[in-house]
């Protein structure tokens, strides 16, 4: 069963978040849109990558009214060595969560059982706790995160104008397309 259009399911964990540990919970995710990025572990090669691209374009994603949260199976404890140790990571400004229990693994369906760790999973949340985009793929193939915040601005898009759709390649400003009967066919 796909997790999309389901409410994220009860958690309570801690991440380092600027200089501080705070509790995270699905409580966290309402009120405002929610990107959750999953990666394998700290420490590694291709994950501070990800968190610097995130960090770089985290102003677009404040200014949309998102909140970015980092998620691997450490804990807050490893993530705040990781913040301070390595330049990359040192940029982030958002939450670096831990999930040494592996309880949000298994709640977003990205734990690799035989190896404790995440697969790389990118979820965007709206206000009310629903998961309406996710990306799941194999951990060696980094990603961009200008197409998550592209999906973001559609979901936020979709969500204030019902009976809209986003086409392919769709972007901020773009024409967007309002399905009917007429246009079955035509495009």
């Amino acid at each position: 069963m796909s997790l999309i259009n389901t409410e994220v399911k009860p958690f309570k964990t801690t991440a380092f978040h600027n200089g501080k540990f705070i509790d995270v919970t699905e409580q966290s995710f309402k009120g405002k849109w929610s990107v959750v990025i999953f990666m394998p572990a700290a420490f590694t090669f291709n994950c501070p990558t990800e968190v610097e691209d995130a960090a770089d374009n985290y102003a677009e994603f404040q200014k949309a009214g998102a909140e970015v949260y980092i998620v691997t199976t450490d804990t807050h404890f490893s993530h705040k060595v990781w913040h301070e140790t390595s330049p990359a990571v040192g940029k982030a400004k958002f939450p670096l969560v831990g999930d040494p229990t592996h309880q949000l693994t298994h709640a977003f369906d990205v734990h690799i059982e035989e190896e404790g760790l995440a697969l790389r999973g990118t979820f965007v949340i709206n206000p009310d706790g629903i998961i309406k985009t996710m990306e799941v793929h194999s951990n060696e193939i980094a990603r961009d995160v200008k197409e998550t915040l592209r999906k973001l601005k559609a979901a936020q898009y979709t969500a204030a104008h019902p009976g809209e759709v986003c086409p392919a390649k769709w972007n901020e400003g773009a024409k967007t397309i309002a399905p009917s009967l007429d246009l079955v066919g035509k495009i």
